[in-house]
């Protein structure tokens, strides 16, 4: 598949230009009466990629969560694509990461049926998987280097693995916008390999991907921009802050995957974003 570009520009929307993937204005949630977000508004263009940043309780995952409809708002809106939130119906465009793999009862599903449940937002009711859609969950296993696990249960992982299951399942809709909370929160580095690597070629095939982050780490050189919150509010829209602390030490190394971009490029099969517009 030839690689996408969108000519987005780095902060908000050009006036004649194509609606943003995202669109949050004046947006406010609450629980029980506490504020978690307030007049929060940003804009993510197409194709950009997106850490949103912040200390614990600062409303990152909840600002994420709204953007999915997921929480409600008390103020504000939401738009996906151009279309308000509560209006929009192309969820095939859609993939959405949570921060970890809920636990089911009954009997353990494979690594292979929960990355394939991920299409189900794309089947018509009763409809058998087509090859297309058996090679995409290949791909997306390739992707995240869990296509020897395919057959293992999801519980025999451990929780770096099973968070890469979630990407894979996210990546098997082929969908051209990502929203991720957490995904690098307790995971080894090869999970961490896996993540940079897929949002490496993610980015080069023109999807959104926003991300949320306790701090950007190996994915820094991948972030075209980062939001900071604190206290519910936006307080940084721009590059990634200088790392602090333990990440700011002379040769603290953050496991950097991307450093070759070829190399990166070269190892992952094509995840098949589409073309859109």
């Amino acid at each position: 598949m030839s690689t996408l570009t969108t000519g987005a520009p780095a902060h908000g929307r050009a006036s004649d230009g194509p609606a943003p993937a995202v669109r949050v204005v004046d947006a406010a949630v609450a629980y029980d009466r506490a504020t978690v977000l307030d007049g929060v508004s940003l804009e993510v263009p197409a194709g950009q990629t997106l850490a949103i940043l912040g200390p614990n309780g600062s409303g990152k995952s909840t600002l994420m969560r709204a953007m999915l409809g997921l929480v409600p708002l008390s103020a504000g809106r939401v738009e996906l694509h151009g279309a308000p939130l509560r209006g929009f119906r192309d969820w095939g465009r859609i993939g959405y990461v949570p921060q970890r793999l809920s636990a089911g009862g009954g009997v353990p599903a494979t690594v292979r049926e929960v990355v394939t449940s991920g299409q189900v937002a794309r089947r018509r009711r009763l409809h058998r998987a087509t090859p297309d859609e058996r090679a995409a969950v290949d791909e997306a296993l390739e992707a995240v280097d869990l296509a020897d696990r395919a057959r293992d249960s999801v519980h025999e992982l451990s929780g770096g693995q099973q968070q890469r299951v979630l990407i894979a399942r996210a990546l098997a809709a082929r969908p051209d916008t990502f929203f991720m909370d957490e995904p690098m929160a307790g995971v080894d580095a090869a999970s961490q390999r896996a993540l940079a690597r897929t949002v490496t070629r993610l980015g080069a095939q023109g999807a959104t991907v926003v991300l949320v982050l306790h701090e950007p780490g190996p994915l820094e050189p991948l972030i075209g921009r980062s939001v900071v919150l604190s206290g519910g509010h936006v307080a940084h829209d721009g590059a990634p802050p200088r790392p602090e602390g333990e990440c700011a030490r002379p040769g603290h190394d953050h496991v950097h995957p991307h450093a070759d971009p070829e190399h990166a490029s070269a190892a992952l099969p094509d995840i098949g974003v589409p073309r859109r517009g």
